[in-house]
C-alpha cells in the first residue's frame, strides 16, 4: 500500500511539472510578443519624421529578441516592468531597469533581451520613421 501512495504521489507531482516547464519553455521559443499601440503620420513636421509607432513588447522568462535594426526609425525603449539587457552591435551592453529608456539610432544592428529565468519584462517601444515606405524591422543574420 505504501508504494502505490509513493508511485501515485511521484506521478501527481510530475504531471502538474511537465505543463509549468512547459510554458516556459515554450514561452522561451517563441521569443518577445510585440502589441502595436498606435501608428500615425505626422502632420506639419516637414515629412523630416513621416510616422510614430508606439508599441508594447513583452519578454517572457529567458526570451531573446533577435539581431534585428529599423531602416529610417530610431526607437525609444522604456522599460516599465523588471529588466531588459540591450545589445548595439560595436557599441556594447546595458541593462534597463524599470522606470529606464534607451534610444537605439536608425541603422543599429541590436537585440534586447530578458535574462531573469522567472520575471517578465516589459517596454513601451516609440519608433520614429523618416522612411515608413521601408519595413518597420529587418532581421539581422549574425
Amino acid at each position: 500500500m505504501q508504494v502505490i501512495r509513493r508511485e501515485l504521489l511521484t506521478f501527481s507531482v510530475a504531471a502538474l511539472a511537465i505543463p509549468t516547464i512547459a510554458r516556459v519553455a515554450l514561452a522561451q521559443a517563441q521569443g518577445p510578443k510585440l502589441t502595436q499601440l498606435l501608428r500615425k503620420d505626422l502632420e506639419d513636421q516637414g515629412l523630416v519624421v513621416q510616422e510614430t509607432v508606439v508599441s508594447m513588447v513583452e519578454f517572457g522568462p529567458g526570451s531573446t529578441a533577435p539581431w534585428h535594426m529599423h531602416p529610417g526609425a530610431q526607437e525609444l525603449l522604456q522599460v516599465i516592468e523588471g529588466n531588459l539587457t540591450v545589445e548595439i552591435d560595436g557599441r556594447g551592453t546595458t541593462v534597463l531597469k524599470a522606470g529606464e529608456a534607451g534610444i537605439i539610432p536608425a541603422e543599429l544592428v541590436h537585440l534586447a533581451r530578458n535574462e531573469s529565468a522567472s520575471a517578465t519584462a516589459r517596454a513601451f517601444v516609440v519608433h520614429s520613421r523618416a522612411a515608413k515606405e521601408k519595413p518597420l524591422m529587418v532581421v539581422v543574420k549574425k
